[in-house]
């Protein structure tokens, strides 16, 4: 994963943020294997989706959650996929397609 260190991205809050497959930190942040890995799954969704496709899906799912209660962005699927197996650091190596899919399904 190409990782840049900056004072721009991402945005307030964030430590971290992957576009199109590169990883933009801030200055000074310590980047654990936990947070590479987070990171690296939403790599994986992108490739899997199409690049494009991944990120119409994203704000789509977190503009539709916005109006409802709780954390939008805790609640995406991409992002429950990726908190849920961060710890894991072999969970690419066994990761089925489309696991995202499955993470919320009670919930839809």
């Amino acid at each position: 994963m190409f990782i840049i260190r900056n004072r721009f991205l991402p945005f307030p809050r964030f430590d971290a943020i992957n576009l199109f497959g590169i990883l933009f930190v801030h200055r000074g942040v310590k980047l654990t294997p936990e947070v590479i890995n987070h990171e690296r799954i939403h790599t994986a969704q992108m490739l899997e989706m199409g690049i494009i496709g991944f990120y119409i899906w994203y704000l789509a799912e977190w503009t539709f959650r916005l109006f409802r209660k709780g954390n939008a962005y805790r609640k995406l699927r991409f992002e429950q996929e990726a908190y849920n197996h961060q710890h894991d650091l072999d969970y690419l190596k066994h990761r089925k397609p489309y696991a995202w899919l499955k993470t919320m399904e009670r919930e839809i």
